[in-house]
């Protein structure tokens, strides 16, 4: 049996809004906000392996029309005028819902019920920044802890393995040196 795909979808201006630093931000330029959100989702996405999907509103934006970008491995969907985020998201989740797994971040109450009775997984805001911020610093610590690792390695090895090595090394390089002449 195939592993469920876990598939993020982010409100974008509702996680926005419930930052404070992406509102702060926003206060300055929505444009600069809008990218943090994505950069901060794209980082994510790499260390959870979640396909992550930002939902941007442009239902009062006359004349526009859906949107999709890929920006750093991320989806970025900008809705067409008279379109919810809300409404987009609802019909994502019920074209992906049932064949994987889907969690939706927005701290909206409606949506989030919809979610719930459509089988996804809602995430708060507050809970998404929560989850951001956890995987960023577990990553963080397993990197740490593989450089140690990996320092103790090499400080361990003696003196006549690591002369061994090094002639090894030099070996191959005059080896593919010669082969690409």
């Amino acid at each position: 049996m195939r592993r469920k795909k876990v598939y993020l979808i982010v409100d974008g201006y509702n996680i926005i809004n419930n930052w404070p630093n992406l509102k702060r931000q926003m206060s300055i330029s929505l444009e600069s906000a809008r990218l943090r959100l994505m950069d901060i989702m794209a980082e994510y996405a790499k260390m959870s392996d979640e396909k992550v999907i930002v939902v941007f509103d442009a239902h009062q934006v006359k004349g526009s029309v859906r949107k999709f970008e890929k920006y750093k491995g991320i989806e970025v969907v900008y809705t067409k005028e008279l379109e919810t985020a809300d409404q987009y998201i609802e019909r994502r989740l019920d074209l992906i819902g049932r064949r994987e797994l889907v969690k939706v971040a927005t701290s909206d109450s409606m949506i989030q019920r919809i979610i719930l009775g459509r089988g996804g997984i809602r995430i708060s805001a507050s809970e998404l920044k929560h989850i951001v911020y956890s995987e960023k610093s577990k990553t963080k610590r397993i990197e740490s802890r593989m450089r140690k690792i990996k320092d103790r390695n090499l400080v361990c090895m003696e003196d006549k393995n690591l002369k061994t090595l090094n002639t090894l090394m030099e070996m191959i390089e005059k080896e593919d040196r010669r082969k690409k002449r």
